[in-house]
């Protein structure tokens, strides 16, 4: 029997992480959630709140973090990378702490580095990490990105040397981005393509696929651009995100909208992917 596709979203937190992150999970219709746990678009940690944690926790909700943005384990800059170190290693903390199932962090560029230097430091830095995960802790997803600039890992395909950098370490698991990946070049849109894609991703990464992160794409594939639309209001539709929930890479991997707008469109495009969802 398939299992069941659950279908979600990234919450507003607003009141506090369970107490406005499951407020904003009914208000949306999601059956499992992601969070930040710092502020997206800085360096600085916070411990949370312990009530909250045993709340978010005891609900049963399947809940993934997100790191912030500005992680880049291929930095060439000293700072960055160690900034980078403390922000996954408080967010993996953080994972256990509220019975998160995933950690996603961004796989990150190379900037003005090689990018054999890049994908070295990348394992240097991440591998102890990953070490670090005790049995039953968050599972760290790794999220390819749009492909811009010197992005170590955009493509399907440039998962094998980045996971190779790791040692093929068990806890490194992996997010994709429907936006992402079509902006990289795999065309989900045209017949046959998304079969192409999860085809590649279970050659290259078999077993390691934890989360979907649902978006439509503004942009035209291969333009290597990461701007979100709504389900089915972009350049790749919505029926490829059927033929997704379909695929057995996919079966039982949840779906994780991070689609523009406020509660309202963010509840439409889960109704509508509930739509899609095999029965």
């Amino acid at each position: 029997m398939t299992p069941t596709t659950l279908i979600g979203g990234h919450v507003s937190v607003a009141g506090g992480l369970a107490t406005g992150g499951l407020k904003y999970m009914a208000e949306i219709g999601a059956e499992m959630i992601q969070v930040f746990v710092t502020n997206p678009r800085g360096w600085a940690l916070n411990d949370g709140k312990p009530d909250e944690d045993a709340k978010l926790a005891e609900s049963g909700v399947p809940a993934f973090i997100h790191v912030p943005y500005l992680v880049n384990f291929g930095s060439p800059n000293p700072a960055t990378l160690k900034d980078s170190v403390a922000v996954v290693r408080h967010a993996l903390r953080r994972g256990v702490e509220i019975g998160a199932k995933g950690v996603v962090v961004h796989t990150g560029s190379a900037v003005t580095q090689g990018r054999d230097e890049a994908l070295r430091q990348v394992g240097d830095n991440l591998v102890p990490l990953l070490d670090e995960i005790p049995d039953g802790g968050p599972d760290l997803l790794l999220e390819p990105m749009a492909g811009q600039g010197a992005m170590l890992c955009a493509t399907v395909q440039d998962l094998e040397p980045y996971l190779d950098a790791l040692g093929r370490h068990p806890r490194a698991c992996i997010c994709l981005d429907t936006c992402h990946a079509f902006a990289a070049g795999h065309d989900l849109a045209a017949e046959g393509g998304v079969k192409e894609t999860f085809d590649a991703l279970h050659a290259i990464a078999p077993g390691r696929l934890k989360l979907i992160h649902a978006n439509d794409s503004k942009d035209v594939c291969g333009a290597k651009k990461d701007r979100h639309e709504n389900i089915g209001a972009g350049h790749i539709g919505s029926a490829p995100f059927a033929e997704i929930m379909r695929h057995p890479v996919a079966a039982g991997v949840p779906l994780c909208i991070e689609t523009p707008g406020k509660a309202p469109k963010h509840a439409e495009d889960i109704a509508l992917l509930k739509q899609l969802r095999p029965t």
